[in-house]
């Protein structure tokens, strides 16, 4: 394949050449081949693949066939309990919603669905991705006994609310469900120019690593996946196109563990050969995470996920332990209006931070959270750049990073995420994004951009 006027963020006009899974060569000017496909990029950017450094593809698959529950979509009691009928209404089985929060209808429970949805059931999770709320009829289905437990359910008094915590393989298993495919879900990631993603999963394990296997043997999932999750995962494990990454960490600040049983589960990962990843997104929990990983000692590849509030004495301590963090630039935009009115003014000025840690010397990559955020990652560089809400407020101006800088929150390698960008060159893997505009246009306005064609290992993955 031959793409020809096409600028970089290395050459401002240059012509460029694939063969099977790699570059072979990039020229101001190259001439077709006989058969050769010839794409035009009519001036538009040619970047690296873009590689989401943090989301869920099972919950994403899953989500899109699910109801929105939460903003912008679903702001109040009414608008939810509105979305759930108008889908009893359309379908039969079980009524599956995602992205709900507390400012829609309060800390919902069964009871509160019950009195919504009482003859069907109904199972909601919350758009942090560690809680499920169940009605009534769906706890039946579930076959939790109401007065023995025995169970992970919250119980008050000894009676299940519906509310259930960081328990997905539980609820999967007595579902009885299959894992989804992911071809849909593939695709739409293609037509956003993602050609890689770091599964970020904490429950996966040696099921999920086999599922994704055979979605990658069957053409469905195009990307390259980078999986974390659990100590079952093995770092040998690989097969063309998916691998193992690091040991995912999921801190909750109301209930953390001890920290010596903390500090040994990171040792054991390093033991083992991988890296830790773990999830903080208070500051207490960041604060335990960056101790704990200084009193075991620092591995490459240890990572922090989100990082959502930090301090500026936090932002120093991550970088003298030399770890990275893989932040969300999405949820400025997505949630940023939420968090000024509810949030005090001295956690608005940590939260999300991406200018100081960079000023700082910490490696910052991105990732969307998907299902629990949008997986649009031109929308999240444009508000990296702003620092814009959805309805145009700004969300700590300080944090804002520089053109010369945003790129490498997508464009850096899985491995190292936030670290120097991929370049496209001769002899490097053909994972390639063309854009609908020239990179000064991208910078002034990226959440206007469409991706143009999306080129994994070589293969055209989407193209408009």
């Amino acid at each position: 394949m031959l793409i020809v006027n096409a600028n970089t963020p290395e050459h401002a006009h240059v012509a460029l050449r694939t063969d099977g899974e790699h570059i072979v060569a990039l020229a101001p000017d190259l001439a077709p081949e006989p058969g050769e496909i010839v794409f035009d990029a009519a001036g538009g950017a040619v970047l690296p693949g873009v590689h989401d450094h943090h989301l869920h593809l099972l919950a994403y698959a899953a989500a899109i066939g699910s109801v929105p529950c939460g903003p912008p979509q679903v702001d109040c009691a009414q608008a939810l309990a509105g979305a759930l009928a108008e889908r009893a209404a359309g379908s039969e089985g079980w009524i599956r919603g995602i992205g709900y929060h507390e400012s829609v209808a309060g800390d919902i429970d069964r009871y509160w669905l019950d009195r919504v949805l009482p003859g069907r059931p109904v199972r909601i999770q919350h758009r942090s991705g560690q809680l499920w709320i169940f009605n009534s009829l769906g706890l039946q289905r579930l076959g939790v006994d109401e007065a023995g437990g025995g169970d992970p359910f919250e119980r008050v008094d000894g009676v299940p609310t519906g509310r259930l915590y960081g328990a997905d393989p539980w609820v999967r298993e007595r579902l009885g469900a299959s894992m989804p495919a992911l071809g849909e879900a593939s695709r739409r990631l293609a037509r956003l120019g993602i050609t890689g993603v770091t599964d970020a999963s904490p429950g996966n394990g040696l099921a999920e690593f086999r599922h994704f296997a055979a979605e990658r043997a069957a053409g469905r999932l195009q990307q390259s996946v980078l999986m974390m999750g659990s100590e079952a995962l093995a770092p040998a494990w690989t097969v063309p196109g998916l691998s193992v990454g690091a040991t995912k960490i999921h801190l909750r600040e109301a209930a953390l563990p001890p920290f010596d049983v903390l500090c040994d589960r990171i040792e054991r990962s390093h033991h083992a050969g991988r890296s830790v990843a773990v999830h903080c997104v208070t500051l207490v929990e960041l604060m335990l995470a960056v101790t704990a990983l200084q009193a075991a000692g620092v591995r490459a590849g240890d990572r922090l996920e989100h990082a959502a509030q930090a301090s500026m004495e936090a932002v120093d301590l991550v970088r003298e332990a030399g770890l990275r963090v893989v932040t969300q630039p999405n949820f400025v935009f997505e949630r940023g209006d939420a968090y000024l009115a509810s949030l005090p003014a001295d956690e608005m000025e940590g939260l999300y931070r991406a200018g100081s840690f960079v000023a700082a010397g910490v490696a910052v990559g991105a990732g969307s959270d998907a299902p629990y955020g949008d997986p649009d990652p031109w929308r999240a560089i444009a508000a990296a750049l702003d620092r814009r809400t959805r309805a145009g407020r700004v969300l700590g101006a300080a944090e804002r990073l520089a053109p010369a800088t945003v790129l490498d929150l997508y464009c850096s390698d899985p491995l190292r995420p936030g670290g120097a960008r991929r370049r496209l060159e001769a002899g490097g893997v053909a994972d390639l994004c063309v854009l609908d505009r020239p990179l000064v246009q991208l910078f002034a306005d990226a959440a206007a951009v469409d991706v143009r064609l999306t080129v994994a290992r070589g293969r055209i993955i989407h193209s408009a």
